[in-house]
């Protein structure tokens, strides 16, 4: 049984708004604004708009300002490949094991957790470095391809 049939949410949210927007731009191929967006993409518009700057910040989408402003893919789906989409919403390495959420024990046990810790962190890192090399060998219109309804764009 699959994941996806035990009805848990696959991929990281970010990713999977931004994959979903980047498709709806590509078959609306015109300036569309956030909450256009985010109602055919069922998302939060605040947080459609974070995902759409990072990849505005990428040079994935165009935003323009004002009235009828809104949103352009800039790169043709048929070259963006979705590697290229996660590391747009995922910059940089991101720690799994740092932070306020995981405090080491003051113990004789405390160099042990930290060492564990690294160790995680060089396996999580490579698990994300593969991932992205296979994402890379998809672009987002092969993807659309596949769903009937963005078959219908052309």
């Amino acid at each position: 049984m699959s994941v996806a049939d035990k009805g848990i949410d696959f991929g990281p949210p970010h990713f999977k708004i931004a994959l979903h927007a980047l498709a709806r731009l590509a078959r609306n191929n015109s300036i569309t604004s956030s909450a256009v967006i985010a109602g055919q993409v069922d998302s939060h518009a605040t947080f459609l708009r974070r995902v759409l700057q990072a990849l505005t910040l990428a040079g994935i989408v165009e935003s323009r300002g004002g009235r009828e402003g809104g949103y352009l893919l800039k790169k043709s789906a048929s070259l963006l490949t979705l590697g290229e989409i996660y590391e747009a919403v995922h910059p940089g390495r991101r720690s799994c094991c740092g932070g306020e959420a995981f405090k080491a024990p003051s113990s004789e046990c405390g160099e042990a957790s930290v060492l564990l810790d690294q160790e995680l962190e060089r396996i999580l890192h490579e698990a994300e470095s593969n991932t992205i090399q296979f994402l890379n060998q998809f672009t987002l219109d092969q993807v659309m391809c596949r769903i009937p309804f963005f078959k219908e764009r052309a």
